[in-house]
């Protein structure tokens, strides 16, 4: 039980962490905007593309594509994010043989 509570903290925790680092507002309306994202920004929000995008929808002020880039540079960026995520998430952890599962019974 207190492994599964600490999990549950852990797994808050981190989503928390990782949607405060989401895309904000579009910055190119700012007189004077800042740096444009380049390629490893791109990559972030790549990453963080899903849960910025679960907030985008109760927040107006957050975004899931920064509009303020570098260009191409930050675009490839961003997509190699989003597939560096489905490669993680799309295999299973761990892959448990044939026959040892059928011990198991």
């Amino acid at each position: 039980m207190k492994g599964q509570v600490l999990g549950l903290a852990l797994i808050l925790t981190a989503t928390l962490v990782v949607a405060a680092c989401a895309a904000g507002p579009n910055d190119a309306v700012q007189s004077n905007p800042p740096a444009p994202a380049g390629f490893w920004l791109g990559v972030w929000h790549g990453i963080i593309c899903p849960i910025a995008f679960i907030v985008s929808l109760f927040n107006d002020s957050v975004g899931i594509y920064e509009v303020h880039n570098n260009g191409n540079w930050y675009n490839f960026g961003f997509v190699a994010g989003i597939a560096l995520m489905g490669a993680i998430f799309s295999r299973p952890a761990v892959a448990t043989p044939v026959r040892a599962r059928r011990r198991k019974r």
